[in-house]
């Protein structure tokens, strides 16, 4: 059975059909909510969340686009950023020791590295990140999980490459 038939299949209610349909986008969909979220458990709720909700909503699949993976990343991504939302750890935001923050400007072996600057970035900007270069997924399907134009994807993925860019030779320069 080809995609379109089982998006189809799925969006009328066959439960054999969503799941063979959701299949493939579980790991990375957990990959996805695993960088946004940083913790294993909270991704695997995401993850689970996206299936709930892609179940009660799969009236909105489009089986004319031959792939449901933007629209169930989507609905990651929304878990993850309401769960940053919910955590009280991103409300409450503890300052480093001052030795240890100095170092972490002036010397790249304290952890100065492009993972660290991804994790500095703006939710947006690390979602695109991740979407893009980690899950490897092509602009189009970047542009609809994010509900943008592929143009706005090229444009956010250049602005938001060259700061880290600089970032890290200007941490380079320093050490």
């Amino acid at each position: 059975m080809n995609e379109i038939d089982l998006l189809s299949r799925a969006r009328q209610g066959d439960r054999h059909a969503f799941e063979e349909v959701l299949r493939p986008v579980i790991q990375p969909a957990f990959r996805l909510a695993l960088a946004m979220l940083g913790e294993r458990g909270a991704a695997e709720d995401a993850v689970q969340e996206m299936a709930l909700k892609g179940w009660r909503h799969r009236h909105r699949i489009r089986p004319e686009l031959g792939t449901a993976r933007p629209w169930f990343l989507a609905i990651v991504a929304n878990e993850c950023r309401m769960a940053r939302r919910e955590r009280w750890w991103s409300v409450l935001r503890f300052p480093e020791p001052a030795e240890r923050a100095a170092q972490g400007r002036h010397d790249v072996a304290t952890g100065i590295d492009l993972r660290r600057q991804i994790e500095r970035l703006p939710y947006n900007d690390r979602l695109l990140i991740h979407l893009y270069f980690v899950l490897d997924l092509p602009a189009s399907e970047t542009a609809q999980v994010l509900g943008i134009r592929v143009g706005a994807v090229k444009s956010r993925l250049h602005r938001v490459t060259r700061r880290l860019r600089s970032e890290l030779l200007a941490a380079e320069v320093t050490t």
